[in-house]
């Protein structure tokens, strides 16, 4: 079933990216790339080169990251559906309800369709598209820039979810709040087990992922200005969709959120210097002695 379901996940999203770099991209900007696919390609070797790092390192650390989660990690599902709680109170003072619960009280089968299919192909083609877009581009910044916040979303992420033990709405208010993805569609469940574990909901990286992706558009919105207002419908969408199917809550998703901005600060930082070994290990001996000089 895991190979059905990721083929229909690779067919729907190739043919998003055809139907897209068609009309975003453009017929002549392809083929100028394709011309030059090469010097391309060398500008952004070094990144290519981290960001495949940063991918088997986390591929790694969600492998070991829960085991490791649960002797040193802090329990704070509590305080995640306290907040929950609390948010929505100026709207309703007098019987606050929690935001998932509020948000799934207005779930129809087509709205359910819709955020299923934002969640798991909407989700990857979001972070797939500016790949292939900003290397069609003469600049490498952008790339560059792309590469780096998504790798900064990965490495602040799992060191979250390894450090903070946290299950979302559908396994702790489970008579409340339905998992709408699983209960409706039940074969997406065996992509998500696949790549995450139950108690890796704070922050949501979907959040992350996909705010990210979207203020990355508004960096390139004189190449593509079709591009930041798609951005923003299918990154919004998947913001709600995380609460919507009762997967995160809705502070994990205001932390996403913080997350995405930081990422991309990050990536703005070093799209002309990618970060060597060399000054990781400074950076670590700074952070080292600074440490050990306050105590």
């Amino acid at each position: 079933m895991l190979g059905v379901v990721v083929g229909q996940l690779v067919l729907v999203v190739l043919a998003l990216l055809a139907v897209t770099s068609l009309v975003l991209i453009g017929r002549e900007r392809l083929l100028e790339t394709r011309r030059v696919f090469r010097d391309r390609f060398a500008a952004i070797v070094p990144y290519v080169g981290l960001l495949a790092i940063v991918l088997v390192a986390n591929k790694v650390a969600r492998d070991i990251g829960p085991d490791l989660s649960w002797i040193i990690g802090f329990r704070i599902t509590g305080h995640l559906h306290q907040a929950d709680g609390l948010l929505l109170w100026p709207l309703y003072p007098n019987d606050t309800p929690q935001v998932v619960v509020w948000i799934q009280s207005m779930a129809t089968p087509e709205l359910t369709a819709y955020f299923s299919f934002i969640y798991v192909y909407g989700y990857v083609f979001l972070l797939v598209f500016p790949l292939v877009a900003y290397f069609a581009l003469p600049q490498p910044e952008p790339l560059r820039r792309t590469m780096v916040a998504y790798g900064a979303n990965y490495i602040i992420g799992v060191i979250c979810y390894i450090l903070f033990i946290a299950y979302g709405p559908r396994n702790l208010i489970a008579d409340q709040a339905e998992g709408l993805l699983y209960s409706q569609y039940a074969q997406y469940q065996f992509v998500t087990d696949a790549v995450n574990d139950s108690t890796n909901v704070f922050p949501s990286l979907h959040t992350s992922m996909a705010v990210t992706a979207a203020l990355l558009a508004w960096t390139t919105r004189d190449e593509y200005p079709l591009w930041v207002p798609i951005s923003a419908v299918f990154a919004i969408s998947v913001v709600i969709a995380t609460m919507y199917l009762g997967i995160h809550w809705a502070t994990d998703v205001i932390f996403g959120i913080v997350l995405a901005w930081i990422s991309v600060a990050i990536g703005t930082r070093l799209e002309d210097t990618p970060p060597t070994i060399g000054k990781v290990k400074n950076y670590l001996k700074t952070a080292r002695s600074a440490i050990l000089s306050r105590s």
